[in-house]
């Protein structure tokens, strides 16, 4: 009786997931399945694909009571060494006590001899590290009762369709599997003494069991003094902090997950699947280390590489099957930061630094040019930083709509913020400038108000590089914009004293107007009514001397919202009516939708709380429309306040809710204020 299974892994981890669809397809012990359960276990180097077969096969060990084979078939061996079928059938016969003179000499012969020994037999076959399909379709045992594990780093695609394999893809480890991985290698007492150092090592190994693995080996193994029986207790010659330190600078932590030998040495185990590779995808691989990621999709990728979309995709399939990229979304392609780090390493390596360059340039225009579509079709009466210069190379993404450029930022705004790092860091300047200005609406319309500051910082540092004094004060005007939704009132008004200077030196008259226009924004915040209404009358000042009729609606509109925050509210409804009157001719839905919200806040006061709740509510269409969720959190509270004052808690409480629930996930000063409405009312939310 064979028993050929390797150790289990020590200390195995997580996967109920996939241990229970494992067990759930092999039935009940008292009832066998009726045919052999063929199980395909695949996934990424180092991601635990032989520790999930091992463990499961000793588990369920005495479900097999005629023994389990076991053969390595080193797929991706890197000295290109792949055992055939025909020697692994060898090696299972004489496992199985077939006598040498009885083994047959051909392929065909072994697997016929092999399915009619196993016939009566329960066996449990582990196949580990196959290839392919063909590679494995011959050691398939025919009999009832015979289960087959095989793990492969392809999705064997083959093995599913024809032969009735069960995809158990593998993934990465979570963040606390990773976790219980680091504890039962090092102890919980190391773990507590340093559990931000764990942290950085949780997120900076991305989940891979290997990588975990190497870094509590090397932190189990650095130890003063040695230990010994009669000495002091050893004691961590290197903290963890260390360890994490080293993992985060990208160019040293494979460095840092170098094992002694090939086996845990994680730069030479994704070797072995990158060499499979064709030198189409992996010269496409080593592209994807100069992507700032978290993904990509085919037509970026196209750019990246210089070739048409049909060919990108197929180079992507190509990487997916092998398990060096995932598609964490339909049409989208990623993989985990060491997985990037050592696609950038092989780039630097084997590719000149002229392509290099021209790769970046490429994925930054392609980048820079749909993201310039998407924010006219978001806005298309915004004045845009400077024209956008012609290119034909790469084509934009075609976007029709504004539901269309919305859906495209939703999906790739923290590509785009990763790219305006990359073109700021690789010389590309004008692109990053350029970049900060193209998702900046959709930032503020989505509350991501940390993440564009960071973006203008970066945009700031560029201006100056750049010797770009109109991209400096723009970039000063929407840092105070990005700093007043926080609180950073002080803040936000030393960027503006620098951008009105810088307009007013350049003789900028609708820079200044804007600058007006967000001067009265953080007065506003502050409670300081009257002066944010001179700001904004200089602003419908400069408007009316010289602006487009959406600039001239939008200085209305302000003028009368400040009317109303200092009580003149006839007034107030004369200025936003005019500025609706011009929203509505030039078919600007966002500033029809601030018109409205301004006008029902006008009502609401007059005591004209039907009227105020006409007006907010078509404000609220409009808004969801443009998808701008403060400005939808603001809507909803005025009709909120508008339902109290009319005499409809349940409704007013309700409104305040939605209010409240948008608040929170944008993490927004207001929330709190909302919340205590909902507070003052006797109503809570948690």
């Amino acid at each position: 009786m064979p028993r050929q299974l390797p150790a289990a892994p020590p200390s195995f981890v997580g996967r109920a997931r996939e241990l229970a669809a494992l067990d759930a397809a092999l039935g009940p012990a008292d009832r066998p399945a009726a045919a052999v359960v063929v199980f395909a276990v695949s996934g990424p180097a180092g991601v635990g694909k032989t520790a999930l077969a091992l463990h499961w096969g000793h588990r369920t060990a005495d479900r097999f009571e005629d023994g389990q084979l076991h053969v390595n078939l080193r797929g991706f061996d890197p000295g290109g060494t792949t055992m055939s079928a025909a020697e692994a059938l060898r090696g299972f016969l004489d496992a199985l006590g077939v006598p040498a003179q009885r083994i047959p000499p051909t392929l065909e012969g072994r697997a016929a001899l092999y399915r009619s020994v196993l016939a009566t037999r329960r066996v449990l076959v582990v196949i580990d590290n196959a290839r392919d399909a063909d590679q494995v379709r011959p050691l398939l045992p025919a009999a009832p009762g015979c289960a087959v594990v095989v793990t492969s780093r392809t999705h064997l695609v083959g093995l599913v369709a024809g032969d009735g394999a069960r995809p158990i893809p593998l993934d990465v480890l979570g963040p606390a599997d990773s976790r219980d991985l680091l504890d039962g290698r090092l102890g919980p007492d190391r773990l507590a003494a340093e559990p931000a150092a764990v942290d950085d090592i949780v997120a900076r190994c991305a989940g891979l069991p290997l990588a975990l693995a190497i870094v509590a080996a090397r932190a189990a193994t650095m130890l003063y003094p040695p230990p010994s029986p009669s000495g002091p207790p050893p004691v961590p010659a290197r903290p963890l902090r260390a360890l994490a330190d080293d993992l985060a600078e990208t160019r040293t932590a494979l460095n840092t997950l170098a094992g002694p030998d090939e086996a845990s040495n994680l730069r030479t185990v994704l070797s072995w699947s990158y060499r499979a590779l064709s030198p189409a995808a992996a010269s496409m691989f080593r592209l994807l280390g100069l992507h700032p990621g978290p993904d990509i999709n085919a037509a970026a990728a196209a750019s990246l590489a210089g070739i048409g979309v049909d060919e990108a995709r197929s180079r992507l399939d190509e990487l997916t099957r092998c398990h060096l990229i995932t598609q964490p979304a339909y049409g989208r392609y990623g993989c985990h930061d060491l997985l990037r780090a050592y696609a950038g390493e092989l780039a630097r390596d084997l590719d000149g630094a002229a392509d290099r360059r021209a790769a970046t340039r490429r994925m930054l225009d392609h980048y820079l040019g749909t993201a310039f579509a998407a924010a006219m079709l978001i806005d298309p009466h915004r004045e845009p930083l400077r024209p956008l210069p012609a290119r034909t190379d790469p084509p934009p993404e075609r976007l029709d709509d504004h539901a269309a450029a919305m859906a495209w930022f939703t999906g790739v705004w923290p590509v785009l913020l990763g790219a305006i790092d990359v073109a700021a860091a690789t010389g590309h300047d004008e692109r990053a400038l350029m970049l900060t200005w193209c998702v900046g609406d959709f930032l503020q319309r989505r509350g991501h108000w940390h993440d564009w500051e960071s973006a203008l910082l970066t945009a700031l540092a560029a201006a100056r590089r750049l010797g770009d004094r109109p991209g400096r004060a723009y970039v000063h005007r929407m840092l105070a914009r990005a700093l007043t939704p926080l609180g950073r009132f002080d803040d936000a008004h030393d960027h503006l004293r620098r951008a009105l200077d810088i307009f007013g030196d350049l003789g900028d008259r609708s820079g200044q107007a804007r600058t007006h226009r967000n001067i009265a924004l953080v007065l506003e915040r502050q409670g300081r009514y009257e002066s944010a209404l001179a700001h904004a009358e200089q602003t419908l000042r400069l408007r009316r001397e010289d602006g487009s009729p959406a600039a001239l609606a939008n200085a209305l509109n302000n003028v009368g919202w400040y009317h109303s925050l200092v009580g003149d509210h006839r007034r107030a409804l004369d200025f936003c009516r005019e500025a609706l009157e011009i929203n509505e001719r030039i078919e600007d839905r966002y500033g029809q939708a601030a018109a409205w919200d301004s006008i029902g806040y006008a009502h609401h006061h007059l005591g004209e709380y039907d009227r105020a709740a006409t007006c907010l509510g078509t404000a609220l269409r409009l808004i969801r429309e443009v998808g701008d969720r403060y400005s939808e959190a603001t809507v909803l509270t005025h009709l909120g306040d508008t339902g109290d004052a009319a005499g409809r808690p349940d409704e007013a409480h309700e409104l305040w809710r939605a209010a409240l629930m948008i608040l929170d996930e944008l993490g927004h000063r207001d929330a709190e204020t909302v919340r205590a409405r909902l507070s003052d009312r006797g109503t809570t939310m948690a």
